[in-house]
């Protein structure tokens, strides 16, 4: 389905139907007043009433606010889809909406049936979006930035969504080095040889009953003279049965999303390479399978990470923050960041803490915070932090190595992981972290906002307003 933004009014443009976002206290002013009445249409938030015979699409929203011109446009794409009609058009209500326009476009008229024998086609094709704006020109570049992010995060979508006997540690490595020579990015992959050599020890563990083996894979973009450089760590778990401690069944339905950390750095990264950001962007994903075999690892086991840290292992399901645990180790090595983020679907703890909507975020410096917060508001993502403290730390102590992988108590399971995490990160990189859980927010299995059943490419869109401003 193809989008553009036209400099038009809107009764300038041809098309089969005309979109209209509405507040309550404009629907006595509307033209269709009376039979928008007599449809029962209250223009709250998210609700639509189509007037097939006006061909006009009405759609509730609670304000011309972003957030919720974004939602009601998802909406719209699905009534839009339902129909017969080949295309639409809207009004642009004003510049600071137009990113929100397309995410709901984009995004909530995403679809992943590749699986599907015979895939449901629909008649949309075209959306037009009219403005008639002195300032024209600045318009179509928040509109050509904010389709370049919008199909980052459907890239990512699309990877998560892969079932697992399709994406595995290799086959996501393949996936890396396409983007890479598509987007003219630097690739270097390391194989389980190379990671011995590393002495990877805790994410090789993980990796050994599964007969994929696993990977460390290291894209970059370097632009000619960047002002900032910026080190991202994705969670690449193509599949975790939880190992030894094994997942209950229904548990592990939807596991294929526990590589979504991995696949948002790789969508964050294709976005900026697009955007030619002048900021220079490492990605570092531990891509590995956590299955169960004779060769598994074992709670009881005690690991030696690459930084040499020993790890009890208690849980063999807490398997994301081993991997973590020696890729952070190796990329603080191999890149002297100004930041180094990295995204995991670390605990479900993190949705018990703060819900299926909002990620995880977690760090030392309230500055960075801050700034990512009011990134994650202005792009639509909502994050919510979770604090470190002393006493949590405690929970981790391990009588026979020098940290368990898991808490002695089932308290605080979000903020202990993240401490488990902060255990590798060094010193004088301390202020430079943070880390998203975003168990929650990556996939989803009931559609919400601009989201649509599977995974909903988190951390791609916040990051890049994030890098956008950073100074």
């Amino acid at each position: 389905m193809n989008i553009k933004l036209l400099n038009k009014e809107l009764g300038e443009v041809l098309s089969d139907v005309t979109v209209v976002f509405l507040k309550k206290d404009e629907l006595e002013e509307c033209e269709h007043a009376d039979i928008l009445q007599k449809a029962g249409f209250k223009a709250e938030q998210d609700t639509t009433c189509f007037l097939y015979e006006k061909a006009t699409l009405f759609c509730g929203v609670d304000s011309k606010k972003s957030d919720d011109i974004r939602s009601a446009a998802s909406c719209m794409m699905k009534m839009l889809k339902s129909s017969n009609y080949k295309s639409a058009k809207i009004s642009v209500i004003s510049k600071s909406t137009i990113t929100a326009l397309v995410e709901g476009v984009v995004l909530g008229g995403y679809e992943f049936n590749e699986y599907k024998s015979e895939p449901k086609k629909a008649a949309l094709e075209e959306i037009s979006l009219a403005v008639n704006d002195f300032s024209f020109d600045d318009i179509e570049t928040i509109f050509n930035e904010a389709l370049i992010v919008a199909h980052a995060t459907n890239f990512t979508r699309d990877v998560v969504n892969r079932a697992p006997q399709e994406i595995n540690p290799q086959t996501l490595a393949h996936v890396a080095q396409t983007l890479a020579y598509d987007n003219s990015l630097l690739c270097n992959i390391l194989q389980e040889d190379d990671l011995a050599k590393e002495n990877m020890g805790a994410m090789l563990a993980v990796g050994r009953a599964s007969v994929h083996g696993s990977a460390l894979i290291h894209l970059a973009y370097k632009p000619a003279n960047p002002k900032k450089v910026i080190t991202l760590v994705g969670k690449g778990l193509t599949y975790d049965s939880g190992g030894l401690s094994l997942k209950a069944p229904t548990s592990m339905v939807t596991m294929k999303m526990d590589k979504a950390g991995a696949c948002a750095v790789l969508g964050i990264i294709k976005a900026v390479s697009e955007l030619k950001l002048d900021i220079e962007i490492h990605a570092f994903i531990g891509a590995v399978e956590n299955m169960v075999g004779g060769n598994a690892y074992k709670p009881d086991d005690v690991l030696v990470s690459r930084s040499k840290t020993t790890i009890e292992v208690r849980n063999t399901d807490a398997e994301g923050r081993l991997v973590l645990a020696d890729v952070l180790d190796y990329a603080q090595d191999k890149v002297k960041a100004d930041y180094i983020f990295d995204f995991a679907t670390l605990t479900g703890a993190c949705m018990i803490a703060l819900g299926q909507y909002t990620t995880g975020l977690m760090g030392h410096s309230h500055k960075l915070k801050h700034d990512i917060s009011r990134a994650g508001s202005d792009a639509g993502e909502m994050i919510s932090s979770l604090p470190f403290n002393r006493h949590l730390k405690k929970l981790l102590k391990s009588e026979i190595a020098d940290i368990s992988n898991t808490a002695s108590k089932p308290y605080g399971g979000a903020i202990t992981a993240g401490m488990f995490l902060d255990k590798f990160i060094r010193d004088e990189n301390k202020n430079k972290w943070m880390h998203f859980d975003i168990a929650g927010t990556a996939y989803t299995e009931t559609p919400w906002d601009c989201n649509v059943y599977g995974a909903t490419g988190a951390g791609v869109r916040l990051m890049c307003e994030f890098l956008r401003d950073i100074k």
